[in-house]
């Protein structure tokens, strides 16, 4: 039995050759979108990969890339067959094609879906790409003369200052690392020298913080020197007071600001992907409508399209013995052709029984 079967007379099936052939060109349009989207979130992801780790954050932008441009092949492809299939002649040399179109079409739909999922699930990838990306930019922040890495300063600095952020997970992360430069450090000043006997590694560590983590909005001037030292400023205390740095982290910062983009663009891929679904079911009942008032030779008859021919369970197995039949084909048994019983089965003639043989003389 068919499934969702519905009846077409020959004004629906021009209708819905007309309306198709339209929503086609509406879906180039959404592909261009798609592609339009990848883009974006490749070029934001590039603008700040000196401070991802390398892996696999790039894989959502270059798959909804590409899934952009083969939904403008298609689509251009489908608004083309949609006009043809208003006149019946037409639709003869497109008839071999239309199912193999619409598996094409189908298995391109579901990469759409994909591509909207992997929106929401590229958050994990996305956060330890920005921890370890993070974690080695601060580490070189000191490298101001190292080439490599003579960039890292600024790009850390107008990080924390654009996102409003301080360090990787807290401002505390300052106080692990060294992020002076020795070359600006005193060496003759005693105090700098016991620093720096006072670390295991001989790292100048210090309770600051650079400038980027200063918030220009906070009343007081800020204090990125000696945050926890309550004697070195006047009216502080660093536990109960507010203190005028940014106090969030810039992986938060940041991952917040990426998860906010890759939240919009998979409701756009979803919202696609269920208008793509919605042409590809219309093309569907067009193939079948067209194809089964060929069958019945008149032109002008009414002719049934449907979604299946037969119930899911019936495609389904049909679909799997398929699957399991395709390896079957080239397959010899040594078994079963030693049971064969043609083998020992004289070949017939061929009409050749008028050819005389030549006999052997016998030996004198």
């Amino acid at each position: 039995m068919a499934v969702l079967k519905v009846k077409f007379t020959k004004t629906k099936r021009d209708k819905l050759a007309q309306i198709l052939w339209i929503l086609n060109w509406v879906s180039v349009v959404s592909g261009i979108i798609l592609f339009s989207l990848g883009l974006f979130l490749k070029i934001e992801i590039k603008k700040r990969n000196e401070v991802m780790a390398k892996g696999d954050i790039n894989s959502v932008p270059n798959m909804l890339i590409s899934v952009g441009v083969i939904a403008c092949i298609i689509n251009f492809l489908g608004g083309k067959i949609c006009y043809d299939c208003s006149d019946a002649n037409k639709f003869s040399r497109w008839k071999l094609v239309m199912l193999p179109y619409i598996i094409c079409t189908f298995c391109f739909t579901f990469c759409i879906l994909v591509g909207a999922l992997m929106c929401y699930t590229m958050r994990n990838e996305l956060e330890e790409s920005l921890y370890l990306g993070l974690r080695d930019a601060i580490k070189f922040y000191k490298d101001t003369d190292i080439p490599g890495r003579c960039f890292l300063k600024k790009t850390v600095d107008l990080l924390q200052i654009g996102f409003r952020c301080c360090g990787n997970n807290g401002f505390r992360d300052w106080f692990e690392i060294q992020w002076v430069s020795r070359r600006y450090l005193n060496m003759a000043s005693k105090e700098v020298l016991d620093r720096l006997k006072s670390n295991v590694d001989g790292k100048f560590l210090v309770d600051g913080v650079p400038f980027s983590c200063c918030n220009p909005s906070s009343p007081r001037p800020c204090i990125q020197y000696q945050l926890t030292n309550n004697s070195a400023h006047y009216n502080y205390d660093f536990l109960t007071e507010e203190l005028n740095i940014w106090m969030k982290g810039c992986r938060d910062a940041l991952l917040d600001y990426y998860t906010g983009i890759m939240r919009s663009i998979g409701i756009a891929a979803l919202l696609i992907w269920l208008f793509e679904l919605s042409v590809l079911i219309g093309v569907r009942y067009l193939q079948t409508a067209m194809k089964n008032v060929l069958l019945l030779g008149d032109l002008e008859a009414e002719s049934d399209g449907w979604l299946l021919e037969n119930s899911f369970v019936e495609t389904a197995k049909y679909n799997i013995n398929i699957i399991k039949n395709l390896g079957k084909a080239n397959q010899i048994s040594t078994v079963s052709s030693m049971n064969d019983p043609n083998i020992d089965v004289q070949n017939a003639d061929c009409g050749k029984t008028n050819v005389t043989t030549k006999s052997i003389p016998a030996a004198r």
